[in-house]
């Protein structure tokens, strides 16, 4: 059976993969901890890489590219879908929950979940992609969990391309943390959430900057936490004899040499199977609006 076409989530089977994809290869830090606390379950992973980053295009655009990585991973037959993207998880979650028939589980929640535990006073930063920021979901899903708590939120969008670059002990690196940081820094943090995927990887650095009385939140991992909660109460965890297989996909590749090397670093192991999709390509590129245009005769 199938829900707007996709699979019905009664239907899932434990021994399906998880679905997790992001803006690019940033999400291989939440493969990293479902690799982690996972390590029966296969998944297979899509890096939109030929259209990030995420973080300063409109909710509209965000959510129909989510919309079109979600159904490819829908018919990859996975038993349950990890948002690893903090833009899309602000911007697109609800639509995917309505449209698709596997659950779907986003960074946002389970971050904030651990920030309000991690601040019995309340004070908490975030650090995210403009869209990420300017959407106030974090500050949204803080405020059901604790109405008193003081959110404190610093856009940085230089850090996702200062990761990609490998830059995670630069000189530069450092000198723009300390510029976005300065007026966190002054706001006597408990916790501080990482949201953005690409974050983790300069969590030593911004330990080092905030101190060690504020704790990092790191939004990925927090989600694979989730993620294996609902997959234990559902009665969906992988068959420990089973043996795992991961796949990778990706809208490009840029320099082959570079993104191998950052890939790896952002999932602490060898890259498994990547294979390059093209993003135009219609039989498997789902585009929903254009699709239902041509039925009713319109414009495609």
């Amino acid at each position: 059976m199938t829900v707007n076409g996709e699979p019905d989530a009664r239907a899932l089977r434990a021994d399906a993969p998880i679905g997790v994809f992001d803006s690019g290869i940033g999400g291989l830090t939440t493969v990293r901890e479902l690799f982690a606390r996972l390590p029966h379950e296969s998944v297979v992973y899509f890096g939109d890489t030929a259209r990030l980053p995420y973080g300063n295009k409109s909710k509209e655009t965000i959510t129909r590219f989510s919309l079109e990585i979600a159904s490819f991973l829908a018919r990859q037959h996975v038993k349950c879908i990890v948002v690893a993207c903090n833009t899309a998880s602000s911007h697109a979650l609800e639509v995917l929950r309505e449209r698709l028939g596997v659950p779907v589980i986003g960074v946002i929640e389970p971050a904030a979940r651990a920030a309000v535990a991690a601040s019995p006073h309340g004070r908490i930063g975030v650090v995210g992609t403009l869209a990420t920021v300017g959407s106030n979901a974090y500050g949204d899903a803080i405020a059901r969990l604790a109405p008193g708590a003081q959110v404190h939120q610093r856009a940085c969008p230089l850090f996702v391309p200062l990761v990609e670059e490998g830059w995670l002990d630069h000189p530069v690196t450092r000198q723009v943390a300390d510029e976005y940081l300065a007026e966190l820094q002054r706001a006597d943090l408990e916790s501080l959430i990482l949201g953005c995927t690409h974050y983790p990887l300069l969590a030593p650095l911004l330990g080092e900057a905030m101190g060690p009385r504020v704790t990092l939140v790191d939004s990925g991992a927090e989600a694979a936490a989730a993620t294996a909660a609902l997959l234990g109460a559902r009665g969906l965890l992988a068959p420990a004899a089973g043996r795992p297989g991961h796949h990778f996909f990706l809208s490009d590749e840029p320099r082959r040499r570079s993104f191998a090397r950052v890939a790896e670093s952002f999932l602490g192991r060898p890259l498994p199977a990547v294979t390059v999709v093209d993003q135009t390509d219609l039989p498997w590129f789902e585009r929903p609006q254009a699709a239902a245009a041509h039925a009713k005769g319109g414009p495609a």
